[in-house]
């Protein structure tokens, strides 16, 4: 990797440093990640999974995604909100997904919580484009050493401190920037990089939920 954060692919393209030039990390990287989401269903599947990464590399969580949507409901809060005992014991014997049974039951509860949030702004999608920052509140030129500074921010403080205070868990600050980074409500895709001009056009036609 350079001083700029960027790092080349096999086809010669520069991207962002942190996908390391691995297959299954390229593919999200490229099709995934900084991709505006308003989708109940994914917004609350990354939060959860973004939970389930505290300690661990976000790699280890993609790698094991498909694992943990056959475990819970492919992530329908719906269903997830019904989970028992009875689901908390058969996910902690899961070799398949991270056997914490903390994040596990905080993911049922924040399932709980993500119905109460739907029923009072419409959507999950229209409470978290909510606060989708301004061009103010974001760096005027995003290189690899502003992204260093972004590990959380004022608005994802905001977030986290809200959520928290709705019951949701494993949710702090540094953990729900990481949500918006994925979620598209930032663009933290670094200059240079080949996807960063995609994404920014794509989030310019992005119809925000309201």
């Amino acid at each position: 990797m350079s001083e700029t954060g960027l790092i080349e692919g096999e086809d010669g393209k520069l991207r962002c440093f942190w996908y390391g030039n691995k297959a299954d990390y390229l593919h999200y990287h490229d099709s995934e990640w900084g991709r505006p989401v308003d989708n109940d269903v994914r917004l609350f599947e990354k939060i959860c999974l973004e939970g389930f990464q505290s300690g661990l590399s976000w790699l280890t969580i993609l790698r094991k995604r498909d694992n943990f949507r056959a475990a819970f409901a492919g992530f329908d809060f719906e269903k997830v909100a019904r989970f028992t005992d009875d689901d908390v014991e058969r996910l902690v014997a899961d070799a398949g997904i991270i056997r914490h049974r903390g994040k596990i039951t905080s993911t049922i509860n924040n399932a709980q919580r993500a119905l109460e949030l739907r029923d009072e702004f419409g959507s999950l999608a229209a409470y978290f484009w909510s606060y989708e920052p301004g061009p103010t509140d974001r760096p005027s030129r995003l290189d690899h050493a502003t992204l260093m500074t972004l590990a959380n921010t004022d608005v994802s403080t905001a977030i986290s401190k809200d959520l928290k205070k709705r019951g949701w868990s494993f949710v702090g600050p540094t953990t729900v920037y990481a949500f918006m980074q994925a979620m598209g409500l930032v663009n933290d895709h670094i200059e240079g990089c080949c996807i960063r001009d995609e994404v920014e056009e794509e989030r310019r036609a992005f119809a925000r939920p309201r």
